[in-house]
């Protein structure tokens, strides 16, 4: 689906199913909302998944990522509000919604400031703060392809570094470094700077009123499955789920295990 979001081409993945912008509110709506240095192909089973089983799926690629146009916006609170906007594009009051990453920032963003709009909060690979190494944050801007190999490091467990895909003739580092490779010059530096400066306290997020999840690889060496247990307890009757031996790419890592958890939460009454 092709739509104009403050004005600008965006791109949003429906996962594989047609949805015409004037049906996504005939069902419950699920909006997946990326990391940084990625776009919606990195939703792609779990998007499918809620798209074939009665849910409209919405997994845009924010701006300046993907195939969407405009520059990457330079704050959580910024996407948080792009997100509303898109939600209002598409006539949509309230809607389930999923982050991974940077993404889980924007969904708690969304859940504090936007509550009318958020039915249910998933916070996959969480932490508040989220502090990006400088080491990082200096490749991300200097050079793009050591900051990708960091990540790659830093994003799987020890099993994912070698292999262990559960596509058959995948390989996950491989894969993530091309999906990394094909966004726009100068996104990578923007989406970490926006992680670093997310300065939201943790107390503030006893005020989320949605029933929230929080998903947590227990080898994730970027965002601590300690903080992530955090996160949860700050937030009233969030719930946690523990993916065993995942690092922090748990979509692509743990795909089914993610799907289980989301299906548990989300679809099942």
């Amino acid at each position: 689906m092709q739509i104009t979001v403050k004005g600008h081409s965006t791109y949003i993945y429906t996962g594989g199913k047609k949805l015409a912008p004037e049906a996504v509110g005939s069902q419950p709506v699920v909006v997946f909302i990326h990391g940084a240095q990625q776009d919606h192909s990195c939703w792609t089973l779990q998007s499918r998944w809620f798209a074939h089983h009665g849910f409209s799926v919405l997994a845009p690629d924010l701006p300046g990522h993907g195939q969407s146009a405009g520059e990457p916006l330079a704050s959580v609170e910024a996407i948080a509000d792009w997100i509303v906007a898109l939600l209002d594009v598409l006539g949509v009051a309230q809607a389930s919604i999923i982050g991974h990453s940077m993404g889980s920032l924007v969904t708690l963003e969304l859940a504090v400031s936007h509550a009318a709009r958020v039915k249910q909060a998933v916070l996959i690979g969480t932490s508040l703060p989220m502090p990006v190494a400088p080491v990082l944050l200096d490749a991300a801007r200097d050079n793009e392809p050591k900051a990708a190999a960091m990540i790659n490091t830093w994003s799987y467990s020890a099993t994912g570094q070698i292999g262990g895909n559960t596509v058959p003739g995948l390989w996950l580092l491989g894969v993530n470094e091309r999906l990394m490779a094909r966004q726009k010059p100068g996104v990578f530096h923007v989406d970490l700077t926006a992680c670093n400066a997310y300065t939201r306290p943790l107390e503030s997020l006893s005020a989320i009123t949605a029933p929230t999840l929080v998903i947590a690889g227990t080898q994730d060496k970027m965002t601590s499955p300690k903080v992530a247990k955090a996160v949860q307890a700050a937030i009233p009757g969030a719930r946690l789920a523990s993916i065993e031996g995942s690092g922090h790419a748990l979509m692509a890592e743990r795909p089914d295990a993610v799907l289980d958890a989301l299906i548990a939460f989300l679809a099942k009454p």
